[in-house]
């Protein structure tokens, strides 16, 4: 090579080692290399990608930048990533700057095949209709009504049965995934693929939907440019994805067809039941597309069944590690079922489903299930695209088309905003000073379902389905982690146990219980003449 070529190679060189040290400088995050970024960071700690993150925040006080392409022309834009957990930014992006903040070209182009431009994967307009029409479905006391009779009915006549019957450890998981996918579908569309009847049978439609849904999450491992590629070319999962898609359109679209010759009957809404499922609704409400209302059906089917079991199965992890909370848990049911059912029948309160009263009356179980999700909320990390330069509440400034991923998973463990047991499962922070009132956190310091307008529609409904699904347990069986069972987190969109939850289940002895609200009881009653006589 000639001294003129070298001398002009050296100079690039030089220029970019320039460039790149000035640009790191102005990064907090973990540290970036030349050309590749961040990226070796993130490949080291794939396996504990959520406690990486939560390091770097807490060292960097709660937001810190970080590029993936450390290329000129890239590097400030679409290669420079804003990661944030700090509540006030939370709420610019989610709430005070919401139209600035979309889920983007990037995030769209991911799901397109999946979820096309349903409710949980569209911007702008579309996303403004469906929201609308889903609001007020998420409302009524009808849906709340259907949900119920849905989760009752898996619970005593699917799970329940499976768990009197366990002679050996049960992947607890595995049977919440099951349960939940059949909730779901039944909410949905008002069809159940039983997929968590007697011997687990397989379901092509639910095996379609989950080789879909790992496919699609595939594509977050490799440049858009890669997939696309092996998409054209039908390669790899890529193949898998279109194959699953094809089955799962065939089956929503004959239940589409078969629905809309139903509700073209005018028996059906003076019918003594007619369709309540989500699926009916909206063709009730509007003039949808088919491709539309098989993109609804997706979208809540994705939202609606892994983060309901992935949160429960994190629940009975942590309560069967915190024998204290099991027994408040266990303590209040017996409580009010001996206040709704009496005290004197225990065998009664074994005979039919919660009721709506009774679990609304269950605020330690609630206060519980919301510590879980602090700690392993079931989405972890979200992000959004920027659309136009902007500067975050504590200085940040985040360029037009770059990205901001805000860490749902360590908003929660951050001790400026938890305390200093923020890694402790306490659900006692989430009561009044009494214990007898649920309350609340703000919803920028516990983003576990959203915030600001795109906050969770069906978040009475998963507290609902939850609570149903861990009293009706917790009230009957005790669980313990299996023998030698390993429980790690499965690093993926949703935040699943890496290799199930198996546990062991035995019956529950309530006599204990019992005699211990007998002994209160009769304490205050005691106690109340003298108060009286004071008086």
């Amino acid at each position: 090579m000639e001294s003129g070529t070298w001398a002009v190679v050296a100079a690039a060189v030089a220029a970019y080692l320039a460039w790149f040290w000035r640009m790191s400088r102005g990064l907090s995050g973990p540290r970036v290399w030349p050309l590749v970024g961040s990226l070796p960071g993130l490949l080291r700690h794939a396996e504990d990608m959520h406690e990486w993150i939560v390091a770097n925040l807490r060292r960097t006080g709660g937001t810190y930048q970080t590029c993936i392409f450390a290329v000129p022309g890239l590097a400030r834009r679409g290669g420079l990533v804003t990661v944030t957990c700090d509540p006030k930014n939370l709420e610019h992006v989610l709430k005070s700057r919401f139209d600035n903040y979309p889920k983007g070209p990037f995030w769209h182009g991911v799901f397109r095949d999946l979820l096309g431009d349903g409710i949980f994967n569209s911007d702008g307009d579309t996303w403004v209709a469906q929201r609308k029409t889903a609001a007020l479905e998420f409302t009524t006391r009808t849906l709340r009504t259907a949900m119920s009779r849905w989760v009752s009915r898996s619970i005593h006549s699917r799970l329940l049965p499976i768990l009197a019957d366990a002679r050996d450890p049960v992947d607890l998981q595995d049977l919440l995934l099951r349960l939940t996918f059949d909730n779901i579908c039944g909410l949905a569309f008002g069809n159940d693929p039983e997929t968590l009847a007697r011997g687990l049978p397989d379901n092509a439609f639910a095996a379609s939907f989950d080789r879909a849904t790992e496919a699609t999450l595939n594509r977050f491992i490799f440049p858009e440019c890669v997939w696309r590629c092996k998409q054209w070319l039908g390669l790899g999962m890529e193949t898998t994805l279109t194959r699953s898609m094809a089955h799962v359109d065939r089956y929503l679209a004959a239940v589409i067809k078969t629905r809309k010759l139903e509700l073209a009957d005018h028996n059906d809404t003076t019918s003594a039941t007619p369709h309540d499922d989500l699926l009916s609704r909206f063709m009730r409400k509007g003039t949808y597309s088919d491709d539309s209302l098989q993109h609804v059906a997706l979208n809540f089917i994705l939202a609606g069944r892994d983060t309901s079991s992935v949160a429960l199965s994190w629940f009975f992890w942590l309560v069967s590690t915190h024998p204290a909370a099991e027994h408040s848990i266990v303590r209040e049911l017996c409580a009010v079922l001996a206040a709704s059912r009496g005290a004197d029948d225990p065998a009664s309160w074994l005979a039919s489903p919660l009721a709506f009263e009774e679990l609304d009356r269950l605020v330690y179980l609630k206060a519980a299930l919301s510590e879980t999700l602090r700690l392993y909320p079931s989405v972890p990390e979200d992000s959004k695209h920027v659309v136009a330069d902007d500067i975050l509440p504590d200085g940040t400034f985040v360029p037009a088309g770059s990205s901001i991923t805000y860490s749902i998973y360590s908003a929660g463990r951050m001790k400026a905003v938890w305390g200093e047991d923020c890694l402790e499962f306490r659900p006692e922070r989430w009561l009044s000073a009494d214990g007898a009132r649920f309350e609340p956190h703000d919803s920028y310091r516990f983003v576990a379902f959203n915030a600001g307008p795109r906050i969770c529609l069906g978040k009475d409904l998963a507290y609902l389905q939850m609570k149903n699904i861990a009293g009706s347990v917790l009230l009957r069986h005790r669980l313990a982690v299996a023998p030698g069972h390993r429980v790690e987190q499965k690093m993926s969109l949703t935040l699943f146990m890496k290799h199930g939850l198996r546990m062991e289940v035995r019956p529950r002895d309530l006599a204990p219980i019992l005699d211990d609200l007998r002994v209160a009881v009769a304490a205050a009653a005691t106690s109340t003449p003298a108060i009286a006589a004071c008086a």
